[in-house]
């Protein structure tokens, strides 16, 4: 026999579905390329996780975006209050030349990291995780900056905020930021949920 799911079904569903309407609006307005974002990577990766309860998969983007996606949330609830964001990372939330259909297919953003968190919790943290991810990111990084736009500076892979850098040279800014990510927030992002999941590492 096989074993009970440890995931509800319908939560399933109506994730996927959510994703499915997404994806089509997504790749209209803002291109291809937007999803290399981290934080779209591990939104398409959750349709996984969820469907084959794939505890690895799961870890690895509650290590990749649970910092900055509540991060983003700080940033987004700033911009509500004050009308624009403070450090950026949810400017575009109010950006009107963005159609507004696009911006609150964004708000995902505010129940992922719970949502992964959860998963991890009833699936159990896999301690291989944060090199797991790291190779992942480094692999995102490379592409993000040989096949996108600069000028988009998607995982801030050219520079760091809305714009590119022009104070290195553009391949010793990439080797930076490569050790950056796994280092300054994988590393501590799976301390901190090795820690708080003690019981449920694997």
């Amino acid at each position: 026999m096989s074993s009970p799911r440890q995931v509800p079904l319908s939560l399933t569903v109506f994730y996927t579905g959510f994703v499915l309407v997404l994806v089509p609006f997504y790749t209209v307005g803002h291109g291809l390329g937007n999803f290399l974002w981290f934080s779209n990577v591990a939104m398409l990766s959750t349709v996984l996780v969820l469907w084959f309860e794939w505890r690895l998969l799961a870890s690895m983007q509650l290590v990749s975006v649970g910092v900055l996606e509540l991060i983003w949330t700080i940033d987004f609830a700033i911009g509500l209050l004050f009308g624009d964001s403070l450090i950026g990372l949810a400017g575009y939330m109010f950006d009107e030349q963005i159609e507004l259909h696009l911006r609150l297919l964004s708000l995902y953003h505010l129940f992922l990291p719970w949502l992964l968190l959860w998963l991890v919790w009833r699936l159990g943290y896999d301690r291989r995780a944060w090199w797991c991810q790291t190779l992942l990111a480094w692999a995102v990084l490379l592409v993000t900056f040989f096949f996108t736009d600069p000028d988009a500076n998607v995982n801030w892979a050219f520079g760091l905020g809305d714009s590119p850098q022009d104070m290195l040279a553009p391949w010793l800014y990439l080797l930076l930021i490569m050790l950056a990510y796994p280092l300054v927030v994988y590393l501590p992002t799976h301390l901190l949920v090795r820690w708080l999941l003690s019981t449920r590492c694997l």
